[in-house]
């Protein structure tokens, strides 16, 4: 499969962008459109412990109970347009056929039912797990024990087949790096893990994930950096938390946005994961839609960015809930809810021609919440874009000037005083720049340089990547 490089922006200026349009809008499953001009809500969730006993446990719990009540809740509240995400528990991937299959097809016999009497457009996204492990092999053939790399690509054919709509995956390429470097607050090695595995790693996986779902008649949708950029947001955490700097995370996101850029150059037409906060990043590049979680996400977690990552959404998700009761419903029936009226007022702005209103509202409510909020502004994040695109050939040095332009946004943000930055943030910030410029302009040389410093490093084995 050719590997298509996005090297200038689809979008003329970031002022173009605006939730609820892209310049690919994708149709799927039952009469359902994204980004052609309006937000759709896209609820996701988990299963009780001891759902996944056995298969008809796990179906009744995801088809009958889950599947059913946001079905139910949806056309109580009159909402024209709903996604359901379901990502897949470790049974689901470990034997597919038996636990997933049964899952997977009744959701889709069920959504049937309620598009032919309602007339709701309707469609799922199964995101698929990645159950590898840098230990044991990451390509067919090198897990003797387990069998992971095979399973995954498995799981994914077998949803594919039998229901859904939309296939997407966290994949965890170079998560054995970016969690070394991110210990020890090592942006060469982030660079390395994220920007440059993660990278090789994906030209691996979603060329196959593309086949199948065009051999299958579904959209390949798109990857998200959860398992390292997240991972990095979620340390630095809030104003209480001192793990690591928000600086070092802020970085962290921008490399990992030239990752999950791979995904549609390798042919998927997103929507992207909703986890993917890079989302900004990569559709002022690609143009393709996608799906965001910020402030109805606090089910599953808090970040400091909750109104502004709504800027540019054409899905906008609740990240995942639990199933469980609450005094409104079901917990899915709940969130549901609150997602579904945020996209309603997106949408009546719409109408009303004043989204772009609406959008900088969101957009200034956080833009100096934390340096990773205003790197993803869409004004920055439209700049990191364009230094992405302008070196798109080379997966290594488009990461590197992904992490030096939002350096470089968020010091000079600071140096105006819009951008509030602690001595220890500045101190790092000040440190990722030296590190980032000191790094050579070949690919071969930091290859070199990354392999003779990290041969160490505990489960990372070169082979995983073709090395």
């Amino acid at each position: 499969m050719v590997i298509r490089r996005y090297t200038k922006m689809e979008y003329g200026s970031p002022d173009e962008m605006v939730f609820g349009e892209s310049k690919y809008p994708v149709a799927y499953g039952l009469g359902q459109t994204v980004g052609a001009g309006v937000v759709v809500p896209e609820i996701n969730f988990a299963p009780r412990p001891g759902a996944e006993k056995n298969p008809e446990s796990l179906r009744r719990e995801y088809v009958d109970y889950i599947t059913k009540d946001i079905l139910d809740r949806s056309i109580t509240l009159g909402f024209p347009a709903v996604q359901l995400e379901n990502e897949h528990i470790f049974q689901m991937v470990n034997e597919p056929q038996k636990y997933a299959k049964p899952v997977v097809a009744g959701q889709k016999e069920l959504m049937q039912k309620y598009y032919d009497e309602y007339s709701i457009a309707l469609s799922i996204r199964h995101t698929l797990a990645d159950p590898r492990l840098a230990e044991e092999g990451l390509r067919p053939g090198m897990d003797k024990k387990h069998n992971y790399p095979e399973k995954c690509i498995q799981s994914i054919e077998v949803a594919a087949e039998n229901g859904a709509d939309l296939l997407s995956i966290e994949s965890t390429g170079g998560k054995e790096m970016a969690d070394y470097a991110v210990l020890r607050q090592d942006i060469r090695g982030w660079l390395f893990g994220i920007g440059y595995l993660g990278s090789i790693d994906m030209e691996w996986l979603w060329p196959q994930i593309v086949d199948i779902a065009k051999k299958n008649k579904v959209r390949a949708g798109g990857d998200t950096n959860c398992a390292g950029a997240n991972t990095s947001m979620f340390m630095a955490g809030g104003y209480l938390d001192r793990d690591i700097p928000r600086t070092f995370a802020a970085i962290t996101r921008a490399i990992a946005s030239a990752r999950t850029l791979v995904a549609w150059e390798c042919g998927a037409t997103g929507p992207d994961k909703d986890c993917g906060y890079e989302g900004p990043i990569v559709k002022a590049i690609a143009g393709k839609p996608t799906s965001q979680e910020g402030k109805d996400s606090q089910c599953a977690h808090a970040d400091l960015m909750g109104n502004l990552i709504a800027q540019t959404c054409d899905l906008w998700s609740n990240e995942s809930v639990e199933y469980h009761p609450e005094f409104g419903g079901s917990s899915v029936q709940c969130w549901l809810g609150s997602i579904g009226y945020e996209a309603a007022l997106m949408n009546m702005a719409k109408q009303l021609k004043q989204d772009k209103i609406l959008r900088d509202l969101y957009m200034a409510t956080d833009r100096y919440r934390s340096p990773e909020a205003f790197i993803l502004a869409y004004d920055n994040a439209y700049k990191i874009g364009m230094a992405i695109a302008e070196h798109g050939n080379d997966i290594y040095m488009r990461a590197k000037a992904a992490g030096i332009t939002a350096a470089r946004l968020i010091e000079d943000e600071n140096k105006s005083g819009k951008l509030r930055l602690s001595k220890h943030e500045q101190d790092m910030l000040r440190k990722i720049i030296t590190d980032l410029s000191a790094l050579p302009d070949e690919e071969s040389k930091f290859l070199e340089q990354c392999l003779r410093a990290y041969k160490d490093v505990p489960m990372f084995n070169p082979k995983n990547y073709d090395l």
